[in-house]
């Protein structure tokens, strides 16, 4: 009888997934319109003339695009001089602390109590529902959760504000009864991440876990230490273990990991996109990982097209305009008070009908040194297939141009750190390039003859330096991820200069 209910309970959740599927654009008219009634008298509406902005158009001529540092100023007004009705005409009650991958400072997103509940728990239910409607057998919601979070706690920073990774905002105001399913908040939050990793393992091997919450590379070293802490298998442990809901980063470099970790059938992967920003996606349907995008959670969305991302104002394509197979960056404007405001990622519409789509990487995460345009979709892939073809299996990888010298053409060095290492890197190496030939045409055309990219240049590292590495730079655990690409070597010889340090 409880599980009976508990069923329905999740399915329930898929109903206006149907809704927003069967009307996607009237859906985010609808949207559009809701968030400029509550943006018209703030300062920010008032400044961008939203008074004028009737339609979808009016809207792209009156507001601009902005990233962070356009931001920066609004959120002043906010976090220092204490003003209200700012970006939105309640109260700002959070702010979001993300670093991002590719910035060393804080980024404080804003994060009001219409863009919590209606934005991004009303996702997390989408995702139960589209999860639960392909698998009515379910029953993970009779156990409990193993949720690995930030490490960052809500701290008040003024009178009824405070800051804080997103996940510890999420946590700490879900209602009770969601609570005592999921890791305890006094484990959950903890700052120090090896005091985190060690009481979560106690906690979690005397639980009934059924479903996993996070990021991939960070549950993968919190599931290797429950296994070699207890010398047991993970299904032995957990026999009623059934989903790992991950987001964050690629799945696919870990996921023959995940199946050495957790050799059943039973297990299931269910991909998410959510983000300090909002929840923007999850996976659709079992038999694929393209993500659908979440319509009717107070998110209006905008895209760039490719030839467009660095200019300052570019030109944006709403919903209905988009195309499969094209590159866009997102643009978002939300109940938290993000008006066009660029999160920095990038993705490939698979399908329109329903609006389907992958995640490829960030507009700053990419090499363009000599015009071969790598993305990271590209770099996990290549990644992926050179391990299939040698039985390797890598834990984390970061990649960087190698630039011209007197006595070298350009290249690619991959740092790699493996699991299992191949019997032979060569043949590794050449797979790798013969992979991402096959997967981007402008590198293979600056392969051509090694005229100005030469071969990849793949360097083993000892396992544990990437995980050590992030330790150093207080980037270990929770929605902190290891840059995969970079335009410049600034990761790489931060990694140099760490293993030398410690040589």
């Amino acid at each position: 009888m409880i599980r009976k209910i508990a069923r329905n309970i999740l399915a329930s959740h898929y109903r206006p997934v149907e809704k927003f599927v069967k009307d996607p654009l009237g859906t985010q008219q609808k949207t559009l319109n809701y968030l400029l009634e509550h943006g018209r008298k703030t300062q920010y509406g008032i400044e961008n003339h939203f008074d004028k902005v009737g339609n979808e158009s009016d809207f792209r001529t009156h507001v601009p695009v902005i990233a962070y540092e356009g931001l920066r100023p609004w959120l002043d007004k906010i976090l220092i001089e204490k003003q209200t009705n700012v970006l939105w005409d309640t109260p700002v009650r959070w702010f979001a602390m993300s670093s991002g991958t590719t910035e060393d400072k804080s980024k404080y997103i804003p994060v009001t109590r219409e863009s919590l509940f209606n934005g991004h728990y009303r996702a997390g239910y989408h995702m139960l529902g589209m999860y639960a409607v392909h698998y009515p057998d379910s029953s993970f919601i009779l156990g409990k959760t193993l949720v690995l979070g930030g490490s960052q706690q809500v701290n008040r920073i003024g009178n009824g504000v405070y800051t804080g990774d997103i996940s510890a905002i999420l946590m700490k105001n879900l209602p009770a009864l969601v609570k005592r399913r999921r890791t305890p908040e006094s484990i959950a939050l903890l700052p120090d991440w090896e005091e985190k990793l060690r009481k979560l393992a106690d906690y979690a091997i005397d639980s009934d876990i059924r479903a996993m919450v996070g990021v991939p590379s960070w549950m993968l070293v919190l599931l290797k230490k429950i296994a070699e802490e207890t010398g047991r298998d993970i299904p032995d442990i957990w026999p009623h273990l059934e989903v790992f809901f991950h987001g964050g980063v690629s799945f696919l470099p870990f996921q023959e990991q995940y199946k050495k970790l957790l050799p059943t059938e039973r297990m299931r992967y269910w991909e998410t996109y959510n983000a300090s920003e909002g929840f923007f996606g999850v996976q659709f349907a079992p038999e694929s990982k393209d993500l659908l995008l979440l319509l009717d959670n107070e998110i209006y969305y905008e895209f760039i097209s490719s030839g467009e991302w660095d200019k300052e104002q570019p030109e944006t394509v709403p919903l209905g305009g988009v195309e499969t197979g094209k590159q866009y960056a997102v643009v978002i404007s939300t109940s938290g008070g993000l008006w066009r405001y660029k999160i920095g990622d990038t993705i490939e519409f698979t399908s329109t009908d329903p609006y389907l789509f992958k995640l490829t990487g960030r507009t700053r995460q990419f090499i363009n040194a000599f015009g071969e345009e790598l993305i990271v979709d590209n770099a996990d892939r290549a990644i992926d297939e050179a391990c299939r073809r040698t039985q390797a299996k890598i834990n984390e990888y970061t990649v960087a141009p190698v630039y011209f010298g007197d006595k070298n053409n350009g290249a690619h060095e991959w740092f790699v750190e493996f699991e299992i290492p191949p019997k032979d890197i060569t043949v590794f190496t050449t797979v790798l390039d013969e992979s991402l030939k096959k997967l981007n045409s402008d590198y293979e055309a600056k392969r051509s003859y090694n005229l100005s990219l030469g071969l990849p240049i793949v360097r083993v590292l000892e396992k544990g330096v990437f995980y050590d590495w992030m330790k150093y730079r207080e980037r270990a655990g929770g929605q902190n991820k290891v840059p995969k690409l970079s335009n410049d070597r600034r990761y790489v010889e931060s990694i140099l200069q760490y293993m030398g340090s410690k040589s």
